[in-house]
């Protein structure tokens, strides 16, 4: 592996700088900074294992043709071998090129399309697939706004997940997801179609995007959702229009008026950043387009078919069975091929 460490020696060092400063954690960059520095540790920490491990592996060979010794040094050599080879492969992973919004937090909209009841209780039921998968990989899910129906579905809602690699673990989940089952409001067991849409867009900070102020209407409204009996006594809904693009954000689950105008300009910042992302994809190559999207929120992208038990990702053309336990979070193999698939478009080895 032909790598320069001395420039990660060098900007640990730097960062080391910044974090030693008083006023380092009240800095925009700190925790982007301090992510880095773990990481950064993480590289040398591995090439220095590796390190010992060759040296360790050296001194073993040669003691190979000893009569008294020599059983014990092949157990090392293999067992060397193989560690060498692992760890190798654990820093490779790390210095492979990726998308630096794959450690921004991620806003998901989820919202009921065609089939109406059917469909909210769907968009329902893969909120809180993301949610359950989210807790297994110890990320924090902030439900940022939510429109329930009386069907006890979902018309829309929207979180905030954070952690490690939020956006690059949930980026291939935008699209148009498909579920074909039988209803339970259906008496003549007829299998029916409905869709459900998902966003997800990397949280932009204020650095990331201008927004002039001369360029939003904000209403105040007096919320009419859920947060109990407090949030319907007060002008507390926040509803922001960004007059050039004609963007629309609603927030009103919030008893503040100033918590639901810092949500909604949370998520306006982060679908201007999208928009500016969908009119670069039109200029990328078709096989990319294939697998993150063209940015239209009408491609169907996942299949979950109950009666056969059976999900397929039309963009990887995989399929597997046990649709229950993907909607209980067990996406991890999807999450898999698509990333590899996304490496492969990149021409990266894993």
């Amino acid at each position: 592996m032909n790598v320069e460490f001395q420039k990660f020696v060098d900007e640990k060092a730097e960062i080391e700088a910044f974090l030693a400063e008083p006023t380092a954690y009240a800095e925009a960059s700190f925790a982007e900074k301090s992510r880095r520095l773990a990481e950064i540790n993480t590289i040398l920490d591995l090439k220095v294992e590796i390190e010992q491990a060759e040296k360790a592996l050296t001194e073993a060979k040669s003691l190979v043709e000893d009569p008294e010794l020599g059983e014990l040094a092949k157990a090392d050599v293999e067992t060397l071998t193989e560690k060498i080879a692992e760890k190798t492969a654990e820093l490779e992973e790390i210095l492979l090129p990726h998308d630096p919004a794959d450690d921004k937090p991620a806003i998901m909209e989820i919202r009921a399309g065609a089939g109406g009841d059917e469909a909210s209780l769907f968009a329902g039921e893969l909120y809180r697939m993301y949610v359950r998968y989210a807790e297994k990989h110890h990320l924090k899910v902030e439900l940022m706004s939510q429109n329930e129906n009386e069907a006890g579905g979902m018309k829309e809602v929207v979180i905030r997940v954070s952690g490690e690699k939020p956006y690059g673990q949930l980026k291939f989940e935008g699209g148009v997801h498909r579920v074909q089952r039988v209803p339970v409001t259906e008496s003549q067991g007829r299998i029916h179609t409905s869709t459900a849409t998902v966003a997800v867009l990397p949280e932009a900070s204020e650095m990331d995007i201008e927004i002039k102020p001369e360029d939003l209407r904000i209403d105040i409204y007096r919320s009419g959702g859920h947060g109990g009996q407090g949030v319907n006594t007060t002008d507390s809904a926040v509803r922001i229009t960004h007059l050039p693009t004609g963007i629309v954000v609603a927030m009103q689950d919030e008893r503040s008026q100033q918590q639901n105008r810092v949500k909604a300009m949370m998520v306006l910042r982060s679908r201007l950043i999208e928009k500016q992302k969908q009119e670069e994809m039109k200029a990328a190559s078709d096989a990319r387009k294939s697998l993150i999207g063209s940015g239209d929120r009408s491609e169907k992208i996942r299949t979950y078919n109950f009666p056969q038990d059976r999900i397929t990702d039309h963009r990887v053309h995989y399929s597997r069975s046990n649709v229950g336990a993907a909607m209980d979070g067990d996406i991890d193999d999807l999450v898999k091929e698509l990333t590899l698939a996304e490496r492969s478009l990149n021409n990266l080895t894993p």
